[in-house]
């Protein structure tokens, strides 16, 4: 196979912003929220700019802004997670998800595939189901998540039944081969616009208590001996795994090979941009046609995503016209 384009960057301004389709570039409307989330009223205070937010570093808080701004934004009336798992913040969320469409769009002279002829794999759902809370609402675009943890499994179930809008949209499958990514998840008759990720960043537990710690002084100085709080939260597969995030990536690369004709884009995030190369190698050695890097940036954070395709020009063709017929 031939590599059709290499590293493609999405165009930006010199202002880190977030999506322009993406609804959380202002300001919070805390009363907005409030009026969505009453609960949310209770962890509302007065920052040291005098402006109305909440305390980022309360992870009860962090939750409680989350179910508002689902509600808000995206008509989910119920939604909650268990006690340490990942809560993560919603912007960056609807950004990868905007990407994408954005990504779908540039193989299609422009337009967004909608509705549910598009599906989309999210490897690694999490118990808050974000991805694909936001992709359905936004694009009606059918979901399938996988995770090794029956609990997060369990209550993204619980989550997509409790809500009218997601049902019949988004299906929880238990990934019981935890050294697999595809494999045990992607049934046989499973054909994907795209799989996303957000992949485990740390190599070991350890790394990530050392990270932690150092993010902790920065914010509380060098001499606190607080210990650090993981304001939103994180089990142990969402967090860390061997090889870190260059070897989680690397080896989806390498799995991705089996179903090469059976997606059209497989992404994955990639947090450290020390980490491309090694991806690249790998996307190189298994003899991809299309490889993409699209950046993303919220506040002085600068994120980005990898994405890859084993499809020729015939069979993209025959994917557009039978598949993304809005």
């Amino acid at each position: 196979m031939v590599l059709k384009s290499k590293n493609t960057k999405s165009k930006r301004s010199n202002k880190l912003e977030l999506h322009p389709r993406n609804p959380h570039r202002a300001r919070y409307d805390f009363a907005l929220l409030a009026d969505s989330c009453p609960e949310l009223s209770n962890y509302i205070q007065l920052n040291q700019y005098g402006n109305e937010s909440v305390d980022f570093a309360n992870p009860d808080a962090v939750k409680t802004l989350n179910r508002a701004l689902l509600s808000h934004f995206y008509g989910v009336a119920f939604w909650d997670i268990p006690p340490g798992y990942l809560c993560p913040p919603i912007p960056g969320r609807a950004d990868y998800i905007h990407y994408l469409a954005d990504l779908l769009a540039s193989s299609n002279e422009g337009v967004i595939p909608r509705g549910k002829g598009v599906k989309v794999l999210d490897v690694g759902i999490g118990a808050n189901c974000v991805y694909p809370i936001i992709g359905h609402q936004e694009y009606g675009w059918q979901f399938v998540g996988s995770d090794v943890n029956p609990v997060a499994v369990a209550t993204c179930e619980t989550i997509v039944k409790s809500n009218a809008c997601l049902k019949s949209a988004i299906i929880a499958r238990l990934q019981t081969q935890s050294a697999k990514l595809f494999d045990g998840v992607w049934k046989e008759k499973d054909r994907f616009d795209l799989t996303l990720c957000n992949p485990p960043f740390h190599t070991s537990e350890s790394a990530m208590i050392d990270e932690s710690q150092r993010k902790w002084r920065g914010v509380k100085g060098k001499t606190t001996t607080e210990k650090p709080v993981l304001n939103f939260g994180g089990t142990a597969a969402e967090l860390w795994c061997e090889g870190g995030e260059a070897g989680f990536v690397s080896r989806m690369v390498k799995e991705s090979v089996q179903y090469a004709d059976r997606c059209f884009w497989f992404t994955s995030l990639v947090a450290r941009q020390g980490n491309l190369d090694a991806i690249y190698r790998t996307l190189k050695d298994v003899g991809v046609r299309q490889v993409k890097t699209i950046e993303m940036a919220q506040g002085q954070k600068i994120s980005r995503f990898v994405a890859w395709s084993f499809l020729g020009d015939d069979q993209i063709d025959y994917w557009k016209d039978n598949y993304w017929q809005n």
